[in-house]
């Protein structure tokens, strides 16, 4: 008889943004006509770079011939994009070997695949609020009770509170963990940890044979040259970090779907040897992953030269625009905004004590603009909204011209 994975049925509710195009959806079937701008979720909106694009239609032409046409590749990815990579790594001072990258169809399917390297026992620690697949796949990966509705937590699982009064910077756990979830630049907050921040980190996993899962897929759109944009830069996160990265919002690529997650051969848990866990890696991703597209990985190489990376900045650069224009424009009715610097979300108070549902459905029905309700990222997300600047730069100053206009 066939059963099915009852962890499923602890996920406290329906995934956040299909809640959120739910609500939308229903207003605009009972509001025929009505013109919405959307800040909600972070989609990238504008064209892709030059250089990427030839390189993909480059490729393209080398599959429609015979002689150069080529099947599957590595299921870690191509040696040239890892290479690449190194390259990269190397201009924040980090040094990393091609066979530690593994290449992938993004940051998000590996944060929620990540998991099932370690064992159902494990206590999770997560920055609260935080992006929803580093606790739904650990949910659903059996590492909890059921969800505690009373205190709108997950049994078994620490929470990090980052709120005004920590400057959205979370503290090193208090008890003893064994997996921790970092996002820096943060999603949904746009707080980004310094050295010093992130050293409290990687010394209290070190010394409590914790894994860090860091998420450094916006570290592009750190400008402030002091904060780092990767954990490697911090000695000794290479025996106890594993990094996941993304060409999604440097490159355009969130429906290209390509990203990387490094696994160090030094990086070592309670009861594993030096170089098992990449090993592990290694072996899921052969046995369960074909490997990204190669039309994709053509993209990301090119991503990485020098013109390509200058016009991913570029593109950097004209969301961190809208950022601007988003968050003056935000606080000029008086609202409380955090991010928006290094990091392309605004991180908002609600007004008059409202909840983040009601003010989202204030936004939506009064300003017709759509927002990301701070709740749905965890109970200390109460009382915020995320406001993304991925949008086209006439529909953002709308946006916000509506909203100077309506509260």
């Amino acid at each position: 008889m066939a059963t099915i994975n009852e962890n499923f049925s602890k996920l406290a509710a329906g995934y956040l943004f299909p809640e959120i195009a739910r609500r939308t959806n229903k207003y605009l079937n009972e509001n025929p006509g009505v013109d919405l701008m959307k800040l909600g979720i972070g989609n990238t909106t504008e064209p892709l770079p030059p250089s990427l694009v030839r390189a993909m239609k480059d490729k393209l032409d080398l599959l429609s011939n015979r002689e150069t046409y080529t099947g599957y590749g590595d299921e870690q990815g191509d040696t040239a994009l890892r290479e690449a990579l190194v390259e990269y790594y190397k201009r924040y001072g980090v040094s990393l070997e091609a066979t530690e990258f593994f290449v992938s169809d993004g940051a998000k399917a590996d944060a929620a695949n990540i998991q099932e390297l370690f064992g159902k026992d494990n206590i999770i620690a997560v920055e609260d609020p935080a992006y929803p697949v580093y606790v739904d796949s650990n949910v659903v990966g059996g590492r909890t009770q059921g969800f505690d509705s009373e205190n709108e937590c997950y049994n078994n699982f620490v929470y990090l509170p980052c709120n005004a009064e920590n400057k959205f910077i979370p503290e090193v756990p208090e008890s003893k963990v064994d997996l921790i979830y970092l996002c820096s630049p943060n999603n949904p907050t746009g707080a980004v940890m310094s050295h010093s921040e992130l050293k409290k980190f990687v010394d209290y996993a070190r010394e409590n044979k914790a894994i860090i899962i860091f998420d450094s897929a916006y570290c592009e759109y750190v400008k402030d040259e002091k904060l780092p944009k990767s954990i490697y830069e911090i000695e000794g996160a290479k025996e106890c970090a594993i990094e996941i990265n993304s060409f999604s919002k440097s490159a355009g690529f969130t429906g290209v779907r390509l990203g990387w997650s490094i696994v160090p051969k030094n990086l070592v848990s309670e009861n594993s040897a030096v170089g098992e866990i990449n090993s592990m890696w290694n072996r899921r991703q052969c046995t369960f992953f074909n490997g990204a597209s190669n039309i994709a990985q053509a993209g990301g190489l090119a991503a990485l030269s020098g013109e390509g990376h200058k016009e991913c900045m570029d593109l950097v650069d004209y969301y961190m625009g809208n950022a601007k224009i988003i968050k003056e424009g935000l606080e000029s009715v008086g609202l409380t905004c955090f991010g928006g610097d290094n990091s392309p979300y605004i991180w908002a108070k609600t007004p008059n004590n409202m909840t983040s549902w009601e003010f989202f459905d204030f936004l939506l029905k009064t300003c017709h603009v759509v927002v990301t309700p701070g709740s749905g990222f965890g109970p200390s997300g109460e009382s915020y909204i995320r406001v993304s600047s991925y949008g086209h730069r006439e529909n953002v100053e709308k946006a916000i011209a509506s909203i100077k206009e309506n509260m």
